[in-house]
């Protein structure tokens, strides 16, 4: 087996099927598409790694997978091979620039884009067998509420959305919120806003949504919805660079305004996500 999955730090036991959520889970999520989400996983877990800490990103986007394209990988066995039975789960593994390991699903899994019983139970196998080797596994979902992306994100102890300030994606963000409170109880949802342009636009915008979550959004007595704003991250053209060069933003230009917020993203995850998970 690979140091990716090394059981002499968690024990040879096989785990059983953990009961969700899990813990050391977090997921990354949006309520829709290009606002950054897969950019923030993956800089947020080089900048954890940087920390010491083992960290997995497992793409959870399973129909229109990209995490690859975003790190410059070209995986030769995918999650798809390990749903299928082709290749074993540390097979499937790899080393991500950054110092993180991440398991890349292959983009256009048709099949696994409704929950079967066959996708649930998979994932949850998967899972089970990732959460004990790592501090911790960060899920990058797909956008949105389907039953898929829902199944994924009910997987994490904690959650994160990530939204900008365009109208239509906290439009977005609120609808998954919303689903989120209502189907899965959250009490606690913690929201990064990326492509800010000015210092305390995105405090700002997690207050409003907040009170419009108070307003409109009911819970059972004595449980109220919380949201908990993580940080910035600034307009940068560095953002823009990088990806279009396939290299993570702090690695590439570890000193621009958006790579320096995503370091204190990360510190704020963990001294203050990772112990309550």
């Amino acid at each position: 087996m690979s140091d990716v999955l090394n059981p002499s730090k968690t024990g040879d036991s096989a785990p059983s099927v953990p009961l969700k959520p899990l813990g050391k889970v977090v997921a990354v999520t949006s309520g829709k598409g290009g606002v950054g989400k897969t950019f923030v996983s993956a800089n947020l877990a080089a900048a954890l790694a940087k920390r010491g800490l083992r960290v997995l990103v497992l793409d959870a986007d399973l129909g229109l997978a990209n995490l690859d394209v975003v790190l410059n990988l070209y995986p030769k066995v995918t999650l798809h091979d390990v749903f299928t039975g082709k290749a074993k789960l540390e097979e499937a593994i790899i080393r991500a620039p950054g110092g993180f390991s991440v398991l890349l699903a292959g983009s256009g899994m048709v099949e696994y884009s409704r929950l079967t019983p066959e996708v649930r139970d998979d994932f949850l196998r998967i899972m089970s067998g990732l959460v004990p080797h790592y501090d911790i596994v960060l899920l990058d979902t797909g956008a949105g509420i389907s039953d898929v992306v829902l199944f994924a994100v009910s997987l994490a102890s904690e959650v994160i959305v990530v939204a900008t300030p365009e109208p239509t994606s906290l439009t977005d963000a609120y609808a998954t919120i919303k689903v989120l409170v209502g189907q899965q109880k959250r009490q606690t949802v913690r929201m990064v806003i990326n492509q800010t342009a000015r210092l305390g636009d995105g405090r700002a915008i997690t207050v409003q949504l907040q009170q419009v979550l108070d307003r409109f959004v009911t819970t059972e007595p004595g449980r109220a919805i919380k949201l908990v704003h993580m940080g910035d991250i600034p307009a940068d053209p560095a953002v823009r660079q990088a990806i279009m060069r396939r290299q993570l933003l702090i690695q590439s230009t570890p000193g621009s305004p958006a790579a320096l917020a995503v370091t204190q993203l990360a510190q704020k995850i963990h001294e203050t996500v990772i112990p309550r998970i």
